[in-house]
């Protein structure tokens, strides 16, 4: 199974929506419901109802049906009519969401609960500048399905209410968490008796080892950069820590230009100057370079925690797939050497204009609830955005290293905010890093080709431009 919504090429052009503005709903759309207009009724709010949800008041649920399939959701509605079974659900599991639901928004008749995911989501940017969205505040402060002394936001893994917030107003909710690391094969480290190290300086090393045993160290997804923009940008965040996440995603001068960023450039170059890479990665695409690596072509491939799921039926039995987080570059970093960049993505909202705007809401706190979420780590084999969700389940050794993974983090992560404010700023980023992995450029001219980028952006007035605080 290789959806596109399990790629990263899927999630970078998601990430890179939020920052046009090009859709026919940016010409067409209103804004969203006035605070002059009467909103849709509710019911009688309880600790049972926090929203007042009226029992009989029909729901209309729209779910993208990709990779994970829609079950997920159907499992949140069969609770929902537990609850109040006089309420209809009209649900629809579609694979173009936007296509269908753009005129809807246009016309101020949305559904309830939209699952804004796939190749054809509707423009979030556009949705969050003309009002179309439910401030998620109320559900965030309600009670939690599982225990009514936790609060929902108190349920949710690190950074999953800030992924979904907007100039601090948090308007959509991630379901699916997602770990970015180096991949490698865990029955085959344990036959080397190679071990993952813990330093880059180790890493280096080992593939000097890896390379002499006669095995490519390292692909990647050639055609697709990005897939190596991931770690090098990680590796420079916990080098430069929190100040040097905000200075990039801020378009501060000379930010790209800092110590942190260049050491983590040449150490990406070192695996090309050290003929570390499989000869003919560049011309790879993301399924091509996976199934070379799932192979033994190659010991380690970037790539973020979908990557089991999108190997199903390649990879060997007794392969045993384990992802690795990017090693420190420095003995000085900021962010501790257990760090990750993690972020999530399957993106939920609820319309403001819909016509019960408190059943979606009531759909969503059961969906984010630990029973409805394990059932979806049980069978999509990755990790959802409920923290302990996956705990006690039966897991593949790759859902077990990024659960692992993801504890030892905790909040120490790397989340840069950029690539999803400014695509261009991302197409930049990497164009350079193809160049850069390629040797044919050097880490200065890399860093001065992307700081030229960031300047031009922060210059140009027709860009909407955010600030990290």
């Amino acid at each position: 199974m290789s959806p596109d919504s399990l790629s990263r090429r899927s999630v970078l052009r998601s990430a890179a929506a939020v920052g046009l503005s090009t859709s026919l709903l940016t010409a067409c759309v209103t804004g969203g419901r006035d605070s002059a207009e009467t909103p849709a009724s509710r019911g009688t709010k309880d600790a049972n109802n926090p929203f007042g949800v009226e029992n009989g008041r029909p729901l209309e649920v729209v779910a993208f049906k990709g990779g994970y399939g829609d079950d997920y959701v159907k499992n949140a509605e069969k609770l929902f009519n537990s609850r109040y079974a006089r309420s209809t659900i009209d649900h629809k599991g579609l694979q173009k969401v936007g296509d269908t639901l753009r005129p809807r928004f246009v016309a101020n008749t949305p559904p309830d609960v939209v699952d804004n995911t796939g190749d054809g989501r509707l423009d979030i940017s556009t949705l969050v500048s003309s009002r179309q969205l439910t401030d998620l505040a109320e559900l965030l402060d309600a009670p939690s399905w599982d225990d009514p002394t936790v609060k929902v936001r108190d349920t949710l893994l690190p950074g999953v209410v800030d992924d979904g917030s907007f100039g601090g107003t948090c308007l959509c909710l991630n379901y699916v968490y997602t770990a970015y690391g180096f991949w490698y094969s865990k029955s085959l480290f344990d036959q080397r008796g190679w071990a993952y190290p813990s330093t880059w300086d180790g890493m280096v090393s080992l593939s000097e080892e890896i390379k002499k045993a006669g095995i490519s160290p390292w692909t990647y997804q050639g055609k697709y950069p990005e897939y190596v923009s991931e770690p090098l940008l990680t590796m420079a965040g916990k080098t430069g820590g929190p100040a040097l996440l905000k200075a990039i995603d801020n378009l501060e001068p000379n930010a790209w230009r800092t110590e942190a960023m260049t050491n983590a450039a040449e150490a990406f170059a070192e695996l090309a100057g050290k003929g570390f890479i499989m000869p003919g990665s560049e011309a790879l695409s993301h399924t091509e370079a996976q199934a070379a690596w799932c192979q033994g072509k190659a010991a380690f491939i970037p790539c973020g925690s979908w990557l089991e799921s999108e190997q199903k039926g390649i990879t060997p039995d007794g392969f045993e797939m384990a992802m690795g987080v990017v090693p420190p570059r420095t003995s000085s970093d900021k962010i501790k050497a257990t760090g990750l960049e993690a972020s999530s993505s399957e993106s939920f909202i609820v319309p403001a204009k819909g016509k019960n705007p408190a059943g979606g809401l009531e759909l969503l706190r059961m969906l984010f609830s630990k029973g409805v979420a394990k059932s979806f780590a049980q069978s999509a084999g990755t990790l959802p955005s409920v923290a302990g969700s996956a705990d006690g389940i039966r897991m593949s050794s790759a859902l077990a290293s990024v659960t692992a993974a993801v504890k030892a983090a905790g909040p120490d992560l790397v989340v840069y905010r950029h690539r999803i404010w400014y695509a261009a700023l991302a197409k930049a980023t990497d164009d350079a890093v193809g160049e850069l992995i390629n040797g044919r450029i050097t880490a200065k001219e890399w860093a001065d080709r992307i700081q030229k980028a960031a300047d031009a952006i922060a210059k140009d007035s027709s860009v909407k431009k955010y600030t990290r605080q």
